[in-house]
């Protein structure tokens, strides 16, 4: 029962957040009033043990933001740490006349045995510490954190555009989008308190100067005039006590000061400090067989010491050997990998051919170089899979099926760090990456240059730059949008499956859409399938609206439109053009969203009219002049450019009939071009006809 009680109180106790408060009052007791040499020697020994668990939480760390308390903790062991030196001075000026031991056997100790009792070396010693912390550790980390800061909040519009340009990618939704947002905020505040908490810091290292000054004058001045000690004796006893009590304080000092450090001059990474070391320092043999080498000519010249440089000499050519066999062993390993493989297909008794020897296209593919398969292994922290999954789902989700999985595996036949997309086995798209870089891409205003390997981003064509990732941030402040590989290769297999969509759908496809309707209106597919129209004019209707990039979500009203005019035609063109006016309004939004007027390009009467005579000449087989099509695609692609530099959709508005001619003749040579009919406009949208096609 009284278990339960205390488990209770404590409960409350933390509950209600007074733990906080209660040590900043203890803090404030301190200063105030006098503590006994027992309470120092307890209070002394958790400042030191509290500051080294701080530097041990910061090495640690897997990246700044897992600590991002760090700086309220800094600012809380600067006071205590202050509030010590003000209880400890008062001791040592009230009872240090009395002996050495009279102020707590902490100070005393460190007054002895740290600098033997010298009190003139402990002064150097403590100046050294001080130097060391003050000028080095300090003056250090404060720059970094100061630059930090400045960097990290100038950075944020442009991490705020790489996050929007992954959401609208599909490669996070929108609950992943807004955890990046939160973090990019709390990283911007933690910067901004870690260049405050640096100055606390300094500050304490300046006050521990002036400490020691202040406790050396008025110790000697309270032994001579006060209690009639000797000059020497004075000196003497408040020197060895001073300097105690300041190395003391400066212990702890310098742990949080290289605390401090580690947080801003650390990056994210999934290993702590050490691993790191480890990984980055120690894994390779070229460095230590150099290192070896340097050591040993130096062991050698008459004058050195011959058994420390040697020794140290062999202790780093025996390291670097065996990471030499380690690295053979791995490389000999694939290589004899590859051979026992081929040697046991040699030695395999022939089978009989079967339909199991006859091998499927994959749908979807990706094929990687042997670099880069380290992005799709999520063992080794790959992260290519989840952004792939995520253009999966955003896909699914904006066309209106299930887009199939992404069959993806290695080729040594590709470069290292090549990689390639193919759909049903047609290679759709490939392009070389660089996996020590990132891609900054260019929105068209950017505000100077940055360093690196000129190249086009493979998706869009824009204009973009290899990159170190250390310049990821001085490119996000000129306006380039910085991704990482596996976005890169991401977002360029999204848009080869948005632009191919149409080749993925097929009966299953089509097959699952009608029978997720028929949960919802088992009368309405009923009477469409197979009655009007059967299962593979359906798929070519489909077919028809994905190519020309218009979703099929609306399942709905593409299934009541087809039932309604199916009775009077089975042709899939005309039926899909039907289908199109009943989503016009769809189709609209998709491309100028909630606004109201709609810039378009029309045709001139004259030349609506020569078109239309060659449609009619041949309906299966339109008959335009080849010099009458070069003409107008030329004019259209000007068109489109100036649409696009002003961030407009580039439509092209025409008869009912002459739709889908021009669509089908024109759409490949102009991808961002989207023809629409008269009939496609909804009512509450205004006609804004920017140019005419034919005047000039």
């Amino acid at each position: 029962m009284q278990t339960i009680v205390a488990n209770n109180y404590f409960k409350f106790i933390t509950g209600i957040g007074v733990g906080i408060p209660i040590f900043i009052i203890l803090l404030l007791s301190m200063m105030i009033l006098p503590l006994p040499p027992i309470l120092l020697d307890i209070f002394f020994t958790f400042n030191i043990t509290l500051s080294l668990i701080v530097l041990l939480a910061c090495t640690y760390a897997l990246r700044p933001l897992d600590f991002s308390i760090f700086p309220t903790v800094l600012l809380v062991a600067t006071l205590l740490r202050l509030a010590l030196n003000i209880a400890s001075t008062r001791v040592v000026l009230l009872e240090g006349h009395t002996g050495t031991d009279a102020v707590g056997k902490v100070i005393e100790a460190f007054g002895h045995v740290v600098i033997g009792g010298n009190y003139a070396v402990g002064i150097v010693i403590f100046m050294i510490i001080l130097i060391i912390n003050f000028v080095v550790i300090t003056k250090g980390g404060g720059r970094i954190s100061e630059v930090s800061a400045r960097f990290t909040l100038d950075s944020m519009p442009g991490k705020q555009m790489a996050i929007d340009a992954d959401l609208n990618a599909g490669i996070i939704n929108q609950e992943q989008a807004k955890a990046r947002r939160d973090e990019v905020a709390r990283e911007a505040d933690f910067y901004g308190s870690m260049d405050g908490a640096s100055k606390f810091v300094r500050g304490d290292a300046i006050a521990g100067v002036l400490i020691l000054i202040i406790n050396l004058l008025g110790g000697f001045a309270i032994g001579i005039l006060q209690h009639d000690l000797s000059m020497s004796e004075s000196a003497r006893i408040y020197t060895l006590l001073t300097i105690g009590d300041g190395l003391v304080a400066q212990v702890p000092s310098i742990l949080l000061s290289t605390a401090a450090a580690i947080m801003v001059t650390r990056v994210s990474a999934s290993h702590d400090v050490g691993d790191l070391v480890k990984i980055q320092v120690f894994s390779h043999y070229k460095p230590l067989m150099i290192s070896a080498v340097v050591m040993f000519m130096l062991g050698i010249i008459p004058g050195m010491p011959h058994f420390v440089f040697i020794t140290v000499a062999g202790l780093l050519g025996g390291a670097a050997y065996y990471l030499y066999q380690k690295t053979l062993e791995k490389e000999v390993g694939q290589e004899e990998g590859i051979t026992l493989s081929e040697k046991e297909d040699k030695k395999a008794e022939p089978k009989e051919v079967s339909w199991d020897d006859v091998q499927s296209v994959d749908p979807v593919s990706l094929e990687v170089g042997y670099k880069l398969i380290s992005l799709v292994d999520e063992k080794t922290g790959g992260e290519l899979m989840q952004k792939i999954k995520g253009v999966r789902r955003k896909l699914s989700q904006e066309l209106g099926f299930l887009v199939p999985s992404v069959h993806i595996r290695d080729d040594l036949a590709l470069q290292p760090s090549q990689y390639r997309i193919s759909l049903m086995g047609v290679v759709m798209g490939e392009f070389q990456v660089h996996m020590d870089k990132a891609l900054a891409i260019s929105s068209g205003k950017i505000f100077g240059k940055v360093d690196g390997i000129d190249c086009k981003d493979p998706a869009f064509g824009l204009d973009a730059v290899w990159i170190n990732p250390s310049l990821k941030e001085q490119a996000q402040t000129k306006g380039y949008t910085v991704v990482d590989t596996a976005t890169v290769i991401a977002t360029h297999l999204s848009q080869i499956v948005q632009d191919h969509a149409y080749e993925l759908l097929g009966h299953d496809e089509a097959q699952k859409i009608i029978d997720r309707l028929a949960k919802q209106s088992p009368k309405l597919v009923e009477d469409l399938i197979p009655e009007k129209l059967n299962l593979s004019a359906l798929v070519k209707i489909l077919q028809n609206l994905l190519r020309e990039h218009v979703p099929i979500r609306d399942s709905k009203t593409i299934v009541e439109t087809l039932s309604s005019y199916a009775s009077k035609s089975q042709d899939p063109a005309i039926l899909t053009e039907q289908v199109r006016v009943k989503l016009g309004r769809m189709i609209v939004q998709q491309l100028i969203g909630p606004a109201s007027q709609m810039p378009v390009i029309t045709l001139d009467s004259k030349l609506e009219q020569i078109l239309q005579q060659g449609i009619q000449s041949g309906k299966e087989n339109p008959v335009i002049e080849p010099m009458l099509l070069n003409q107008v695609q030329k004019k259209l692609v000007e068109f489109s450019r100036k649409q696009i530099a002003m961030g407009n959709p580039v439509i092209l508005l025409a008869a009912n009939e002459l739709r889908p001619v021009l669509s089908k003749l024109l759409r490949p040579s102009i991808k961002e071009l989207s023809v629409l009919s008269f009939n496609e406009i909804p009512d509450d949208k205004q006609i804004n006809v920017i140019s005419t096609l034919g005047n000039s």
